[in-house]
């Protein structure tokens, strides 16, 4: 069981959607409001963030009087990266490891910057970053014609070294920073909606045959129990299905509430359909909170906040969401 922690802190450093004008709640600072904290002086368009297609979050862990830093994937590509996280004010040498949630190019892209600015402010320290063994084939998607259009491939273990990672390649769950932070194994699937990701293909090799990858067991969720509140699941993609991931977030701590879900539900294009599966299952969690991002698509947030309300608090770029004992 996750030991909890007094506060926890999630800023935004990639998301798909710059959003500074909508109203929020009070646990919840936005993106310009953040950016004055941090220094800016003058509003203009060279002093904000880039929204991008992918995701990426610092988690920021506090408890009696000690703060632990956590970087949870890192977006698309480097330059989303290396704009906004000085402009947030992100604490780089903080961030003591790193998750790629599944493999990816929309959630590693970025990771290669974000190594490089936390070794430049932590002394040049290897950085452990937890993989999955499945995350290293070439992936793509299946063409109406019969083609492949192909991903670019997460980088190897090897690759993740030369890069100033300590990789950490396993299934198995885990347990990180005094326990206070919980990463799952792979994600069993039990609703016969949640297909994973249609027409997706994969394979070792360029001359092996692409083979269907639809499930995407390399995908994992991270966890935070935050004290008198419940438990904060983590869930990037959720290619896994949303639905899946907070069964299984459920069954490993039955005796903590759940919290809050947030990340990319992956409720858009193909996805779109299972929209009203998905929302019935979710009001069966009764979640306090829940903060959609990157790929959940326009469709599924606004079925969500017709649903559910102000229980409804989307992400964007920039923001900062600070949940307290």
């Amino acid at each position: 069981m996750p030991d909890p922690v007094d506060r926890l802190d999630i800023q935004v450093l990639v998301d798909n959607v710059t959003d500074s004008l909508s109203r929020t709640p009070p646990f919840v600072t936005r993106e310009w409001n953040r950016l004055r904290q941090v220094g800016m002086k003058r509003l203009a368009g060279g002093s904000l963030c880039c929204a991008n297609h992918g995701l990426s979050l610092v988690l920021t862990l506090h408890r009696g009087g000690r703060s632990r830093s956590f970087l949870f994937d890192g977006g698309p590509d480097p330059q989303a990266v290396e704009r906004n996280g000085p402009r947030l004010g992100v604490d780089f040498g903080a961030i003591e490891a790193a998750m790629l949630s599944h493999g990816h190019w929309d959630h590693a892209g970025g990771i290669p910057a974000a190594l490089a600015m936390i070794r430049a402010a932590n002394g040049g320290r290897p950085v452990p970053l937890y993989l999955h063994p499945g995350m290293f084939r070439e992936r793509g998607s299946r063409q109406p014609d019969g083609g492949v259009f192909p991903m670019d491939r997460v980088p190897d273990p090897v690759a993740w070294h030369a890069m100033g990672a300590a990789p950490v390649v396993t299934t198995q769950p885990l347990s990180l920073f005094d326990g206070t932070l919980f990463m799952s194994g792979e994600i069993p699937r039990r609703t016969p909606y949640e297909r994973g990701l249609p027409g997706q293909v994969a394979r070792a090799t360029e001359s092996d045959p692409w083979e269907s990858d639809e499930l995407l067991m390399d995908e994992r969720f991270c966890a935070v129990h935050v004290r008198g509140r419940g438990l904060v699941v983590f869930s990037a993609c959720s290619h896994a299905g949303i639905v899946n991931v907070l069964h299984a977030a459920r069954e490993a701590f039955p005796d903590i509430p759940l919290f809050v879900a947030i990340g990319g539900f992956h409720l858009s294009g193909e996805n779109e359909d299972v929209i009203p599966e998905t929302v019935a299952d979710l009001a069966r969690f009764d979640l306090p909170l829940l903060i959609p991002a990157h790929c959940t698509g326009w469709r599924a947030v606004n079925a969500l906040e017709r649903a559910f309300g102000e229980r409804v608090v989307p992400a964007a770029v920039g923001k900062l969401f600070t949940l307290e004992a």
